[in-house]
């Protein structure tokens, strides 16, 4: 489609997309549908938003109102102007205080604003599973709920006024109104006055209000979302009488998925922050209707949530690194877990409330253990509970747990029944066994059958599940919608389950408030087959690629693309901690996040055979800030590894176009190093002095802004290699990677010392380089070789009594990552048996003070305060506690994680010219202020080399190894 320009730059503040890369990164949301925009709009102002409406009409184009992108139903896919508000319309414009208010913009994020909230003693209550990156905008469109709905209610009953634009390109504001004021705005000319008359007609009309009460779903059901909320408006004053409350037609808006008109304003009520005594009781049973029984149980006794969480999920948990980490309180293989969160005032009567519940709970006889996890751990229960929606797609192959029938609601009592029934006929029915967990405590369950969508007869099995469950649901008289939305997934099905009367309203009120169907055409209203644009088209084939590593734990590398689902956990901000994903936190560009990189990589291996798909530009656009952190990794849901992903693309390219001279370069950064060695002084002072070290930079495409790192004096570099002691004590072996033996040999030298006085025998042989440099680059046939002589080389001699032990972690690590998938299979049995005796030196140092091998009594009492940027491969692959551990072991060290993602230098990501504007940005984000703020006597660790460097550019403080504190502390 061929998309006219605006009228005049004057006229759009914002940008304005219409590239075919940026349309498809913007064809598909989380839902399973995909379809292609015609632009995407980045909208900077409230004039902006009326210009893009303006065009759109102008020629007859659907405006697609989004922010995360997180919608489970294709609220954001469309063949229109999609138009993004998170880039830049996300300021929080007012808190206030007297009120409890706060006035935002649809792009501000809902953990973001409770973060300011909390400052005042204030709260937005909705809560979805994305908290950490779902938008105001687009949890006003969905009316979304969350956990704790059973005290919050959803959206709707928080939303206070919005303000924005109809489809005539008219300013409007709806907050609440008494009946004198809505007859006047009936007797309006123009859009607004029709959007009354229009209520009118159909409100206005008692026998009208009786056939809405008699056929939409049970007002006593706390989550409905089936269309147009004319039920709850038929409640208001205009038409209920003084018994009614003020009409708002905010709250209307409320769950119309931009269909209606674009908000550019929102008020919310924020009530008071929750008891801050939090705990829970976690509830292990055999059988999913037993959990679904002990529920009622639960209910009476007041909780904030209670959720469910079935085996699937638990499996799933045990395949991801991070979530691994918080199935602390399980106890056995449950079938169902049943999270039951309890605040109070204090303490004792939490502690009081919990046990009172564990008691009725056996009493009932429901449940088989019941653990009680309180303060900060909750937070760690939610983690895994909320990972939900990632972890079903955590499956390897082609059936997937599908969202089709995930979002029904019905009376909490009627639960037990309804997931009986539903569950009982699509067995029977379709050989189909579900997923279920979330929102018990609500009668909400997300259930997920698994279906192969791509072929014929998973393509009609998606439809007539949604039928099948249609019509039970609606023999309890729920809903279908209970907070995802109706979109292009349930909106076929709105009519059967209210009947055409009301349908039929509903088409009138999309009608009077949008005539030209200009707002999100193909939503609620109107919708095509909800088994039409799917990602996957019915009969497709999965290409198979020849490829570097082995992509068998995801069944191929076009698979792995596969498992994003879209759930954007690449997209919160540095606000909410995590690492995933820098680019994305310094960009706010869509296209920078994890989930844009999988899916431009989806796109294009579907849509060829060959390895030529690999040379797509737009997949290189995409791929390009990547900074192979490997934050996806651990912290996507699905484990989507985008970091391995680009480097096997870039092997991909190189093979058919050659390897550029700089990626060259730097993939043999280990040889150029060896060969620099005995010039060191030459090379410390070229790149010492401005004029030839700014030259020779520029020759190389590095930043003239960025110091070189020195080479170590030879002394250093001969001190740093150790032979076996026959007769000596445990030997540990110590990889010499080329970044301590060239760049940092002192610390080397240091980190032997350590080991020796700590009573070990570390051992340095002449071994092959890391390959982490070609790695970094993409140069796979290169790294394979080099992963080949490390395998061979260390697996005679490595054991768990005898382990290797690395002192950069980006060198050591690769033998647990990279290597098993990228050796010769007739390796692979090595390179696995090889990899768990792998360890960072902090890892092999913890190890050895949590088994009691290296005691308090072996440091000092010096006290030392520190503040720990830990790196990101450890971050993704071991996780915090090891460095952490070892740095408070010694009885007066304290040390302080930064709460940093990645650090921004990434190797020679922030070397490079083009990117070294983006790496200090990364930087700024909270590594650098959390250094600059830190006193002088505070001491700054981190254990990778890149990020020592980085911080030492960005702050101009020196930053320590890890082993360099120990050893000063050593008696």
């Amino acid at each position: 489609m061929k998309l006219p320009a605006l009228d005049s730059p004057d006229r759009f503040e914002g940008i304005f997309e219409t590239g075919e890369t940026v349309r498809q990164v913007y064809a598909t949301d989380a839902s399973v549908y995909e379809e292609l925009p015609a632009a995407v709009a980045f909208p900077r102002s409230e004039e902006d938003v009326r210009s893009l409406i303006l065009l759109a009409r102008e020629n007859q184009l659907g405006l697609i109102p989004r922010t995360a992108g997180t919608s489970l139903a294709g609220q954001v896919v469309g063949s229109g102007i999609v138009v993004d508000f998170s880039r830049f319309m996300n300021c929080i414009l007012e808190i206030d205080t007297n009120n409890q208010t706060a006035l935002v913009q649809p792009g501000v994020i809902r953990n973001d604003l409770n973060m300011e909230l909390a400052k005042h003693g204030l709260f937005f209550g909705p809560e979805t599973s994305t908290q950490n990156r779902a938008m105001i905008g687009g949890m006003l469109g969905n009316n979304s709920c969350g956990s704790n709905s059973i005290v919050y209610g959803s959206v709707r009953d928080h939303v206070v006024e919005v303000e924005g634009y109809l489809s005539d390109g008219s300013h409007v504001t709806f907050g609440e109104i008494d009946k004198e004021t809505y007859l006047e705005n009936c007797d309006h000319p123009g859009l607004e006055g029709d959007i009354y008359r229009n209520l009118e007609k159909i409100l206005g009309n008692t026998a009208n209000r009786t056939h809405l009460m008699d056929y939409s779903p049970l007002p006593e059901i706390p989550r409905r979302n089936t269309g147009y909320a004319l039920d709850l408006l038929a409640h208001s004053e205009p038409f209920n009488g003084e018994n009614g409350a003020p009409l708002n037609l905010a709250r209307l808006i409320a769950g119309a998925e931009g269909t209606l008109m674009l908000v550019t304003k929102i008020r919310v009520n924020c009530p008071l922050l929750p008891p801050a005594s939090v705990g829970h009781v976690c509830a292990h049973f055999n059988t999913i209707d037993e959990a679904l029984r002990a529920n009622l149980v639960a209910l009476e006794a007041k909780p904030f949530a209670c959720e469910l969480i079935d085996h699937h999920i638990l499996e799933g948990t045990k395949r991801n690194l991070k979530f691994q980490r918080n199935r602390f309180f399980i106890e056995g293989d449950p079938q169902a877990l049943l999270v039951t969160e309890l605040r109070d005032d204090s303490e004792e009567a939490l502690k009081e409330r919990l046990e009172a519940l564990k008691s009725a709970f056996k009493r009932a006889g429901l449940g088989y253990a019941y653990t009680f996890v309180t303060g900060s751990d909750c937070d760690r229960v939610w983690d895994l509970r909320n990972a939900g929606l990632g972890l079903l797609s955590n499956v390897p192959g082609d059936p997937k747990p599908v969202a089709v029938m995930e979002d029904t609601a019905v009376l909490p009592s009627d639960l037990p029944e309804y997931i009986s029934d539903l569950t009982t006929s699509l067995k029977t029915k379709y050989n189909l066994d579900c997923v279920h967990y979330a929102h018990a405590g609500s009668g909400e369950l997300h259930l997920r059958p698994v279906i192969n969508l791509k072929t014929v007869e998973g393509n009609e099995l998606f439809r007539e599940v949604l039928k099948e469950t249609a019509s039970i649901v609606k023999q309890y008289r729920g809903s279908l919608s209970g907070e995802h939305g109706d979109g292009r997934l349930r909106g076929e099905f709105i009519e059967y389950m209210v009947g055409p009367q009301i349908y039929g309203w509903m088409r009138e009120l999309k009608q009077a408030w949008d005539p030209k169907n200009v707002m999100n055409p193909g939503k609620i209203i109107d919708v095509p087959p909800m088994n039409s644009h799917l990602r996957y088209q019915p009969g497709m084939v999965t290409q198979d690629y020849k490829t570097w590593f082995r992509w068998d734990a995801t069944q191929g590398f076009l698979r792995a693309a596969e498992m994003c689902n879209g759930t954007a956990a690449c997209r919160k901000t540095h606000l909410s901690g995590g690492t995933m994903c820098p680019s994305y936190m310094a960009t706010r560009d869509e296209k920078d996040c994890t989930r844009a990189r999988a899916n431009r990589l989806r796109y294009v291996m579907t849509r060829g055979s060959g390895p030529e798909v690999f040379k797509d530009n737009g997949l290189k656009e995409v791929m390009d800030l990547c900074l192979s952190c490997k934050a996806c990794k651990s912290e996507c849901p699905s484990n989507v590894d985008v970091g391995r992903m680009k480097a096997e693309v870039l092997q991909q390219r190189y093979d058919q176009e050659g390897i550029p001279l700089r990626s060259r370069m730097i993939g043999h950064n280990a040889d150029l190093l060896k060969l620099a060695a005995p010039f060191s002084r030459i090379w410390n002072f070229i790149y010492r002095e401005r004029t030839s070290g700014a030259l020779i930079k520029k020759l190389i495409g590095f930043s003239p802004d960025r110091s070189m790192p020195h080479i170590s004096p030879l002394r250093e570099r001969r001190q740093f290699a150790r032979p076996r002691h026959p007769d000596g004590p445990k030997c540990v072996f110590i990889y010499s990677d080329e970044f301590t033996r060239s760049l940092d040999a002192g610390i080397g030298v240091k980190a032997i010392e350590l080991l020796e006085r700590l009573g070990y025998d570390p051992v340095v042989l002449s071994h092959p380089e890391s390959g982490r440099s070609a790695l970094s680059k993409g140069m796979l046939k290169r790294a394979k070789g080099i992963a080949e002589k490390n395998v061979e080389f260390f697996s005679k001699l490595v054991t768990e009594e005898e382990p290797l032990v690395g002192i950069e972690p980006s060198g050591i690590l690769g033998f647990r990552d990279e290597f098993p998938d990228l050796v010769d299979p007739s390796l692979k049995d090595k390179a696995d048996a090889l990899a768990p005796n792998c360890l960072t030196i902090e890892e092999f140092l913890w190890r050895e003070m949590q088994a009691g091998r290296i005691t308090e009594d072996t440091f000092s009492d010096r006290e030392v305060h520190m503040q720990v940027h830990g790196h990101c491969h450890a971050k993704a692959l071991v996780g915090m506690e090891p460095i952490m551990g070892v740095l408070n072991f010694p009885r007066h060290f304290i040390a302080e994680a930064i709460p940093s993602g990645c650090c921004g230098m990434a190797g020679a990501f922030g070397y490079e010219a083009e990117h070294y504007e983006v790496s200090q940005k990364v930087g700024e984000l909270v590594l650098f202020p959390a250094v600059r703020q830190a006193d002088r006597a505070t001491v700054i660790v981190a254990p990778g080399t890149s990020c020592r460097h980085q911080i030492k550019d960005g702050t101009g403080r020196q930053a320590l190894h890890p082993v360099e504190m120990l050893i000063e502390a050593v008696r």
